[in-house]
């Protein structure tokens, strides 16, 4: 015997607070709860293991962009100094 569905939607109990629940969606409509979402394509994903691991490889090169911002001022001064002699 199959059941009605107006059999169906009384299955939960009345004490059950469900206006709190968190329902994610799949798929690039859904909502995000904190943070930052990025999609890597997959031959860079094949590399990373995990989040941790890619958001230390970006940290590591921010720190060589840093470093060489901080460099290249001071070449581009030795190299004037040396033009103008």
């Amino acid at each position: 015997m199959k059941r009605h569905k107006l059999d169906m939607e009384d299955d939960l109990r009345t004490e059950y607070d469900l206006t709190s629940l968190r329902v994610r969606r799949l798929g690039p409509g859904r909502k995000s709860f904190g943070g930052t979402t990025v999609r890597l394509e997959p031959d860079v994903a094949e590399i990373f293991p995990d989040a941790d691991a890619v958001n230390e490889a970006l940290r590591f090169l921010i720190r060589v962009m840093q470093d060489n911002q901080a460099i290249a001022p001071t070449a581009q001064a030795k190299n004037s100094n040396a033009a103008d002699g």
